[in-house]
C-alpha cells in the first residue's frame, strides 16, 4: 500500500490488523498531537484497562504544512535510538510494541497517566528530588554505552553508519545554531526585546562562539544522543507510589557531542527556573543543573570500568568530562538563545503575564553562557552567573 497519513478513524483496525489489540474488543482513539512534526493518537478500551499510544512522522512540519516538506524517515532515527535505550535504560523510555518502517509509526506505551515535564513546572510543580538526576542518569547511559568507550571499533562504525540523520541535523544547525544570529524569516520575538535582538546579530564575538559549537554539533561524533533532550520531551508522575521519568520523541537522535543534550536540559532548566522567579513560584528550579551534572558524572565514572579499551586512562576521563562540561555550557546558552529570539518559544516565558523582564534576563543569560563557557568551569560558577540576574 506505501505510506499513507493515518487518520484517527485509521487506527482501530492498524492497531488490530499489526496484533496490537485483540479482535473485537472496542477501542476509543483521540489525537493528541502537539508537538511540529508528527501526529500522536491514543487509543484505550472501554473501561480503560488497556490503552497504546500511536505515533506517526509526517511527510512535512505540521505548523506549515506541504509547503514546509520533512523526510518522515526521521521516524527510523527515533526507533533506532529507542532500541538503543532499551538496552541500557529500559526503565527510562516508554515501553515500545512495535515500529511500521512503512507507515513510520511507531506503537508504543500510554503514557497519558504522567504529565510533561513542561506543563507541570508551568503549573508551578517543583521538580522533585529524581527527576534531573534520572535525566543525568539516562544520558551517562545511553551516550557511555554508544561511545568509543561502552562499543567495539567496529560496532561503533556500525552505529554511525546508519544513525546519520541528516534533515533534522540541519533543522538544529539552522534553528538552534545559526538563524537566531543572523536576519532570518523564522526569527521572531517579543518587542520589548528588539534591541538584544538587534545587539546579537551584530555581535561578532557572539557569533564567532556560536560558529565554534555548530561546527562540534556537525564533527563531534562523540556518542548517541536524543537529539532534542527538553522539558517537553519528559513526563513525570507517580506510579504505585513510586516516582517515574520517561523520556520520548528522540526522532532528532544522531551520533554527536555529549554536551548536546545535557546543554538543552540545562537550557530549558534555566528558563523554567527564570518563570518561577518572575511568578514567585521559586522551588527547587536553583539545583537542576547540579543534580542532573552530578548523577551525569557518577553514572559515567561507575560504567567507566567496562571500557573497551583502557588505553583511556582515568586521568584522561577527567580530561573528556571537563569538555562535556564546556560544551553542555555553551549549547545551553544557544538553546536559550533560539527560544526567545529564534523559531519556536517556550511557553515557559510567553505565557507569562509580562514577559519581557524574564525574556531579557533569559538572553542575557544565554549569552554569557556562550562566550564564557571557557571560564564557568563548575556548577557554582554557573550559579554566580545566574542569580545576579535575578
Amino acid at each position: 500500500m506505501g505510506y499513507r497519513v493515518l487518520e484517527t478513524d485509521d487506527i482501530p483496525a492498524y492497531l488490530r490488523e499489526r496484533g496490537h489489540w485483540p479482535d473485537g474488543e472496542e477501542i476509543t482513539v483521540r489525537e493528541v498531537s502537539d508537538g511540529n512534526i508528527n501526529r500522536v493518537f491514543l487509543a484505550s478500551n472501554a473501561d480503560g484497562t488497556r490503552g497504546l499510544a500511536l505515533k506517526q512522522a509526517l511527510p512535512w512540519v505540521r505548523v506549515a504544512g506541504p509547503s514546509w516538506p520533512l523526510s518522515p524517515d526521521r521516524a527510523d532515527a527515533e526507533a533506532r535510538a529507542y532500541e538503543q535505550v532499551a538496552k541500557v535504560a529500559p526503565d527510562k523510555i516508554p515501553a515500545i510494541h512495535g515500529y511500521d518502517p512503512e507507515h513510520h509509526a511507531l506503537v508504543m506505551e500510554d503514557l497519558s497517566d504522567l504529565e510533561v515535564l513542561r506543563t507541570a513546572l508551568n503549573e508551578g510543580a517543583p521538580y522533585g528530588p529524581h527527576t534531573s538526576a534520572r535525566i543525568g542518569e539516562f544520558v551517562a547511559q545511553l551516550t557511555f554505552a554508544t561511545s568509543d568507550f561502552g562499543m567495539s571499533s567496529a560496532d561503533r562504525k556500525a552505529l554511525l553508519a546508519v544513525s546519520v540523520n541528516p534533515e533534522l541535523c540541519k533543522i538544529t544547525e539552522d534553528v538552534v545554531l545559526s538563524e537566531p544570529y543572523i536576519e532570518h524569516e523564522h526569527n521572531h520575538w517579543h518587542e520589548g526585546v528588539d534591541d538584544l535582538a538587534s545587539e546579537f546579530r551584530a555581535d561578532d564575538r557572539l557569533r564567532t562562539e556560536v560558529a565554534d559549537l555548530r561546527h562540534t554539533f556537525m564533527t563531534g561524533a562523540q556518542a548517541l544522543l536524543h537529539g532534542d533532550l527538553h522539558t517537553g520531551s519528559i513526563m513525570v508522575g507517580e506510579r504505585e507510589g513510586a516516582p517515574v521519568v520517561r523520556v520520548f520523541d528522540p526522532e532528532f537522535s544522531f551520533v554527536g557531542p555529549i554536551g548536546y543534550d545535557l546543554g538543552l536540559y540545562w537550557a530549558n532548566a534555566l528558563v523554567s527556573e527564570e518563570r518561577a522567579r518572575a511568578l514567585d513560584t521559586l522551588t527547587d528550579h536553583p539545583e537542576q543543573l547540579r543534580l542532573s551534572w552530578e548523577a551525569f558524572e557518577t553514572e559515567f565514572r561507575r560504567l567507566w570500568p567496562a571500557r573497551v579499551d583502557t588505553f583511556f586512562d582515568d586521568a584522561y576521563l577527567d580530561r573528556f568530562l571537563r569538555r562535556v562540561w564546556t560544551d553542555a555550557v555553551g549549547f545551553a546558552g544557544t538553546e536559550i538563545v533560539r527560544r526567545v529570539i529564534g523559531f519556536a518559544h517556550l511557553t515557559d516565558l510567553t505565557t507569562l503575564p509580562d514577559p519581557v523582564a524574564a525574556s531579557r534576563r533569559t538572553l542575557l543569560l544565554g549569552r554569557e553562557l556562550i562566550v564564557r563557557r571557557g571560564e564557568l568551569t563548575d556548577v557554582a560558577a554557573v550559579r554566580a552567573l545566574v542569580d545576579p540576574l535575578a
